[in-house]
């Protein structure tokens, strides 16, 4: 069985971020610099990004997914980069009213290696703002 704990500091290393396993699976939180109200209301919650894998099989891949914050400027320019890198969209919505700019959540995933997904993914995050 591969080592999970190897695979996910590997993961985390290629995000820049620290990545925490927890029952057979790993997260990894970047977080986004984003001047965000909602109601008029400094907004700090839920503007990182997401990142998982889980159900490693045997023979490296697992399920890999991820929701990303986005500014709806970057939205063409991100969506672009993850269809040059395959990486599939799975969905992309808002949870907020009322938010300044109109954040938005794209969801990717795929069943591959997690350090794979992460270098993808990483290429993808590049396009987006500091």
């Amino acid at each position: 069985m591969p080592d999970i704990q190897e695979i996910a500091k590997t993961f985390g290393d290629i995000l820049g971020v620290e990545a925490e396993v927890e029952d057979g699976m790993c997260e990894a939180e970047k977080e986004r610099d984003l001047d965000v109200t909602v109601q008029g209301r400094p907004f700090k919650s839920e503007l990182s990004m997401e990142i998982h894998f889980e159900s490693l099989e045997e023979d490296g891949t697992a399920l890999n997914h991820a929701e990303i914050v986005v500014l709806p400027e970057e939205i063409p320019e991100f969506t672009r980069t993850l269809g040059k890198n395959d990486l599939t969209i799975t969905a992309l919505h808002n949870h907020w009213l009322f938010a300044e700019p109109n954040i938005k959540y794209l969801h990717v995933q795929s069943v591959e290696k997690p350090e794979i997904f992460a270098q993808k993914l990483s290429n993808a995050i590049s396009v987006l703002k500091d």
